[in-house]
């Protein structure tokens, strides 16, 4: 079978999975991408050139659909030059490079697509946080931004979302044609490991201090950057025990914080509201996954939040290492944590909660292993790529099995 993986960055979600499906079951796997062309492994990469986009003359609420017009109208005329590429099956992801027009090239390929995040003005990350209130603007575009989405879903063959939380947020009218498949953890590298050397980005934790770790790709408010740190400031007030690390980059991923805090970044917006000891309070930057799998080894306390929104792979990883978890009460969570069980929840807006839970961890941590020891079975059973890669698999046969009619061979029964 040659499937065809449409992404505007590599690896994203679809790398591990052109990889395995090429050296394990001797598929051919071409993905598509914005990315310089190479050879990764058995994958062939290829490359799109978006040639415009949206400008400050286009309106700010079509802005999104326009954009993705154009990076559609790469990936259909990247493929236009390459006839050689005949695929059995086309893997995309609505948002991020968008296969609406390939039907033109391939009219009998079944398309996938994962679908990420549906978007809405209220009950979402748009509306959660008061302190940090979405625009007029903003709330109007949130309505027309999913226009590309509703297109693919209407066009694919199926569809899938990693989370069943994150299929919920898609029209009802469209559930039922959107799976529930992780991307999957790989836990040959997140899982739990004895840690002699508890030296972190070049700074080595003394043995007779405790350790809290936050991680994200970029410091905001979405993923309560902001709140973690008045939290890790009280718990610092009442312990002179405790290290404080802090993965991920000074950038903001998501939403509009710097509408808030003006020209300062939302890290230095936060620091400037307290004073933090800098040999207590270290930032790594952004690790490699090796080095960030380290630290949440390290870790005697991992804390993750996050408004209701698409829910991060750090706190899988975490958990596959074995972290005990402290996470905000929200609703992408708990599809995951179940408190007391295989971790903890708190009001994402409750530091002071926070702290006391913290406290109570760092004083008892005997009594709190069981967590991660659950955390670690939970990702094994349900999200590592050994569960997830045969559903994914069973997704793209059965796809193809019904363009040709053909009655579906199945490796596998759903996990969701």
């Amino acid at each position: 079978m040659h499937v065809l993986f449409v992404h505007q960055n590599y690896p994203a979600q679809f790398g591990h999975v052109a990889e395995h499906l090429a050296a394990r079951h001797g598929f051919r796997c071409t993905y598509l991408s914005e990315k310089p062309a190479r050879k990764v492994g058995a994958v062939e990469r290829i490359q799109y050139t978006v040639r415009s986009g949206a400008t400050k003359e286009t309106h700010f609420c079509s802005r999104t659909f326009e954009n993705a017009v154009w990076h559609t109208d790469a990936v259909y005329q990247a493929l236009k030059a390459r006839p050689d590429i005949q695929p059995d099956l086309i893997v995309g992801h609505s948002g991020f490079g968008s296969t609406l027009f390939l039907k033109e090239l391939y009219p009998n390929v079944p398309i996938i697509n994962l679908f990420e995040y549906f978007y809405h003005a209220v009950g979402s990350d748009m509306d959660f946080r008061p302190d940090f209130p979405s625009d007029e603007a903003s709330r109007l575009r949130s309505r027309a931004r999913n226009a590309m989405l509703l297109c693919d879903l209407d066009n694919c063959a199926v569809g899938y979302s990693p989370t069943a939380w994150q299929r919920d947020r898609f029209p009802a009218e469209y559930r039922n044609k959107i799976r529930v498949i992780h991307d999957g953890i790989d836990t040959n590298l997140w899982k739990p490991q004895a840690i002699a050397d508890r030296t972190i980005a070049g700074r080595t934790i003394p043995a007779d201090k405790k350790v809290v770790t936050y991680a994200t790709r970029g410091m905001e408010s979405m993923r309560g950057f902001d709140v973690f740190m008045k939290a890790a400031r009280k718990i610092a007030d009442r312990r002179s025990d405790v290290i404080f690390l802090i993965a991920g980059q000074d950038r903001v991923a998501y939403g509009g914080d710097d509408k808030v805090t003006g020209k300062m970044s939302f890290k230095e917006w936060v620091m400037s509201q307290d004073t933090y000891d800098p040999e207590r309070f270290l930032f790594t930057g952004l690790l490699p996954p090796t080095e960030l799998a380290k630290l949440f080894r390290l870790t005697d306390l991992h804390i993750y939040l996050t408004v209701p929104f698409v829910l991060s792979w750090s706190l899988l990883n975490a958990l596959a290492c074995g972290s005990t978890i402290l996470a905000s009460n929200t609703a992408p969570v708990r599809e995951v944590i179940r408190h007391d069980e295989n971790g903890l929840l708190t009001d994402f807006f409750d530091a002071d909660a926070m702290a006391d839970t913290a406290d109570r961890v760092l004083s008892n941590l005997g009594d709190y292993r069981h967590l991660g020891a659950a955390g670690v079975e939970l990702v094994r059973k349900r999200y590592s790529v050994n569960v997830c890669l045969p559903q994914m698999l069973d997704l793209y046969r059965d796809a193809v099995a019904r363009a040709k009619n053909l009655k579906p061979r199945r490796l596998t029964t759903q996990v969701e």
